[in-house]
């Protein structure tokens, strides 16, 4: 398996890594913005991407977007194809486009939004805290990428400040940001259950 910068000898795989995106939004029911082979394509280009091969199969995918001048940085559309989940591939992709988030933009706040706990959970083991909305970025642009998402009237219902998605930051300057810490699967997975009911329960009135 070979984990990498993605570069123009990628761009083939744009049209899987979509489809694999939208198929796995399907199967898990819950919110997942889709993307178009052309967007991918030009973060391949970009060298704004990670990417997991496998004996030329395409295997996962993350990419990298800046906002407000540079100030903060998404790992965004993170997908592991079906035949290479339950291995741990995503944990090593998450590390690594990490790890070259931090090479590439020094300076930046890192973050991203989900509704799956196993994210969560791999967000947490790498160091990001969850915090509000309010806390990352303002830039109309990234929410405006919310609108493919099953979930975007909420996300517009209460005017940006939460929705199912939990935001989660790494703030390379923020001594917390260590490997030893625990991840508590408990205390994750009840914020995800807490938010999910409010918005139920809201939805029924």
């Amino acid at each position: 398996m070979k984990i990498v910068v993605a570069n123009n000898l990628h761009i083939k795989y744009a049209e899987i890594i979509c489809e694999t995106i939208k198929e796995s939004s399907k199967v898990r029911g819950t919110g997942i913005a889709e993307r178009t082979p052309d967007y991918v394509s030009k973060k391949i280009i970009k060298g704004d991407a990670i990417i997991a091969i496998h004996n030329d199969e395409f295997a996962g995918f993350c990419y990298i977007e800046t906002w407000d001048n540079k100030e903060f940085v998404v790992n965004s559309g993170l997908i592991v194809h079906p035949n290479f989940r339950n291995q741990g591939l995503a944990k090593k992709i998450k590390k690594r486009i990490l790890e070259y988030s931090k090479e590439k933009y020094p300076d930046a706040k890192i973050f991203g939004i989900t509704t799956g706990l196993a994210v969560l959970k791999i967000n947490y083991e790498l160091g990001y805290q969850p915090v509000t909305f309010s806390e990352l970025t303002t830039d109309e642009a990234f929410w405006n990428g919310c609108k493919t998402c099953k979930n975007y009237d909420v996300l517009m219902r209460t005017d940006k400040k939460m929705c199912l998605c939990t935001g989660m930051l790494y703030d390379p300057k923020y001594e917390k940001n260590i490997k030893t810490h625990q991840y508590n699967s408990k205390v994750l997975s009840r914020l995800k259950n807490i938010k999910q009911a409010l918005f139920l329960k809201k939805n029924k009135k």
